[in-house]
């Protein structure tokens, strides 16, 4: 086989899966603000859930998945309403955080990034955040299962799983750089200041998010 149909196609759907998953977006911004204060132990099955779920999604792109979820949008609608439930209800939350002054919250996030503690994250409760913002979002649907499986299926036979597991890689990298570069933030979050402010624009994305899914269809 020559390098040309393995290389290549695997750069393409690296270069298409990072172009897909490199935006702001609720996923994204939870994974930032949790990143900040988690300890390695926690960060890593949250990102490995995160990257994986992505791969099995493009995986069943590739597979054909893709034509029944087209085929059945009964299953989009109840993914749509329950994550633009809880899309909006988180935003409002991460709002009211925001705007509370010298609140309790704010504080013990700022002492958690200052001191590199666990406190204030709880692994159940963020491992079931992610997979609400994965797996009851249709745009995740859309874009991996029916965007990148199609584009999959577009390449020659002997070079679509190179293509995947491209796509797949840049998952990977995207998601472990995000939940471990947040580390990187913690003097910035030292102060409470900083997680007002992105209390707040985590509450604009969310609940942009929440309603665009809500309006959507």
């Amino acid at each position: 086989m020559q390098l040309s149909s393995t290389l290549l196609p695997a750069l393409f759907g690296l270069g298409t899966g990072l172009s897909l998953i490199v935006a702001i977006g609720a996923q994204n911004a939870y994974l930032l603000k949790i990143g900040v204060v988690a300890a390695r132990r926690v960060m890593l099955p949250i990102v490995l859930f995160c990257a994986l779920s992505d791969a099995v999604l493009i995986a069943a792109g590739t597979a054909g998945v893709g034509a029944v979820v087209q085929r059945a949008p009964e299953v989009l609608v109840v993914a749509r309403v329950v994550g633009a439930i809880f899309l909006v209800g988180y935003g409002l939350m991460a709002a009211r955080r925001a705007l509370k002054r010298g609140g309790e919250a704010m504080t013990d996030s700022a002492d958690s990034a200052a001191g590199g503690s666990e406190k204030g994250v709880r692994f159940g409760s963020a491992i079931a955040a992610v997979a609400v913002f994965t797996w009851l979002n249709p745009h995740a649907y859309l874009d991996t299962i029916v965007f990148l499986g199609s584009l999959a299926n577009q390449q020659a036979p002997d070079a679509r799983w190179w293509w995947v597991g491209g796509a797949v890689a840049g998952s990977f990298i995207w998601f472990f750089s995000l939940g471990f570069g947040a580390r990187l933030l913690r003097p910035l979050f030292a102060r409470p200041v900083a997680w007002r402010v992105l209390d707040g624009l985590i509450a604009v994305v969310m609940i942009a998010f929440g309603l665009r899914l809500a309006l959507a269809g």
